[in-house]
């Protein structure tokens, strides 16, 4: 037995396989498992995060927010358009109008399966392999965790924390986007990727936009140059305060006011709409984890190699295991655990390259790779400095980037002379988190800048040319060594 409460053998409802969460969880069943009862829980809707909170409503609403941008600079390019105004109610309908009845059809489906039974609710362990949802209690020969992540909120922050008071009106990622109108002054606290996309929104459409930061600037995960380029193109934008201490927030009657310390001074910032945005948080440590020997990292489930958790049957994927907050990511991690279920001695291990990702703000990055202070200190550690070679190359250096009159975004590259490889690319600009995928190719298959650069035929004058030029440069970094 586990460290949960004895059970009656006669309330458990065994099943070979209960899946905790419908995002990435709930592509693990195939037709090799058809003839396995399979057990899905889900407390909220159907799809997990990327489908009705997450990725797929956020880059709709990006993309929006892209069309609006373009209009209101239509004269860069002797347009004579402007951005008139959003129809906040129409750009909220046309994307969950899509989104929600997907949701809804997924649902639909797995509950008509003879073999899936679909339980709504909270899934809490209460022993080994053992759920609780509600007052049904479900045993499992195998559990897989899928079960994402949740806002994070500022702890001991008076009028956001409940443990030190009354909290004040607020949203986080999960429910801004259904908003019933738009708001006139949003205060963004936070500024990470989730913070500068739904800054980019609001402010394509129509808001007046604060952005509070702690940090020194915006997207303090991406590389240096990036992140601090990406800062002073947000602060034509918007009020961007940087370097601020949050000491509380308050309600007012026209919706809320931060109390922040910047530099030392006191600052009050008021706005009609405060969005917390300050990371994400896995959910392992809201599921009961201890009672099934499962052991956390924080809040994070932790994971070997393969998917496996510390318990002998469960695995986890996805958000919920802390190693990379990324739909794609996920998905790849569910395909690995699909294959294990079914093929116990033929385990597969979870993919440990770069893992490439992208920010759909205004401008956009794509990057795979470490940043170039992660790299160094790698180099240093290992006594090789010099083996590793930096470029930069702007958009402005290539035709398409002429048409675009785009004069801040660039390409970063890092890789090593002895291997004549990439180690890492940075993109900020004009569909930068497309422009990547071919240096995520190039870095996944261990091809060689020569390889990229040389080996194909670069079209004229497309976007693309700017990869092919920055790798062009890096090669010659690594002949001038």
């Amino acid at each position: 037995m586990g460290r949960g409460a004895p059970l009656s053998t006669a309330s458990i409802e065994d099943v070979d396989l209960v899946i905790i969460g419908t995002g990435s969880g709930n592509s693990l069943i195939g037709p090799e498992m058809d003839g396995w009862r399979i057990a899905i829980v889900e407390r909220a809707e159907f799809g997990g995060t990327c489908l009705n909170r997450g990725c797929i409503p956020t880059k709709m609403f990006s993309y929006t927010a892209d069309v609006a941008e373009t209009a209101a600079h239509g004269q860069r390019y002797g347009l004579d358009t402007a951005m008139r105004g959003a129809d906040w109610p129409a750009v909220v309908g046309r994307v969950f109008g899509r989104i929600d009845p997907i949701a809804a059809g997924g649902k639909r489906y797995r509950e008509g399966l003879d073999h899936v039974t679909v339980y709504t609710g909270e899934g809490r362990f209460v022993d080994e392999r053992t759920v609780q949802v509600g007052e049904h209690r479900i045993r499992g020969r195998q559990v897989v965790i899928a079960a994402g992540a949740r806002p994070h909120l500022p702890e001991l922050v008076p009028g956001l924390d409940p443990a030190v008071g009354p909290t004040v009106p607020f949203h986080t990622s999960d429910t801004i986007m259904r908003l019933g109108a738009l708001p006139e002054h949003l205060v963004v606290l936070g500024g990470g990727f989730i913070a500068c996309e739904l800054a980019h929104v609001f402010g394509a459409l129509g808001s007046r936009v604060t952005i509070v930061q702690r940090g020194p600037h915006l997207l303090t995960a991406e590389d240096d140059e990036i992140a601090q380029r990406f800062t002073d193109i947000a602060a034509r934008q918007f009020d961007v305060i940087l370097g601020a201490h949050l000491e509380r927030a308050e309600s007012t009657p026209g919706g809320v006011v931060v109390h922040l310390t910047v530099d030392g001074q006191r600052r009050a910032v008021h706005g009609d709409v405060l969005l917390v945005a300050t990371g994400r948080t896995p959910n392992g440590d809201v599921l009961g984890a201890e009672h099934a020997g499962v052991e956390l990292d924080g809040a994070a489930v932790c994971v070997d190699r393969f998917g496996r958790t510390t318990a002998p049957g469960v695995w986890a994927l996805g958000d919920v295991n802390g190693r990379h907050q990324l739909k794609h990511m996920a998905n790849g991690e569910a395909r690995v655990v699909r294959h294990n279920l079914s093929h116990p001695d033929d385990l597969r291990p979870l993919d440990e390259r770069p893992a490439p990702h992208g920010v759909f703000a205004s401008p956009q990055i794509g990057a795979v790779g470490p940043t170039e202070r992660q790299a160094r200190a790698e180099a240093a550690g290992a006594g090789d400095d010099d083996d590793l070679c930096v470029i930069t190359h702007p958009y402005s250096a290539t035709a398409y980037g002429w048409a675009l009159e785009d004069h801040d975004g660039f390409v970063k590259l890092i890789g090593r002379r002895s291997t004549r490889r990439l180690v890492a690319a940075h993109v900020i600009g004009f569909h930068a988190a497309t422009l990547v995928q071919q240096l995520v190719q190039g870095i996944h298959l261990g091809l060689t800048v020569d390889d990229l650069a040389t080996g194909q035929v670069w079209i004229h004058p497309a976007m693309p040319e700017v990869i092919e030029q920055a790798l062009l440069k890096l090669l010659e970094a690594f002949d001038q060594g």
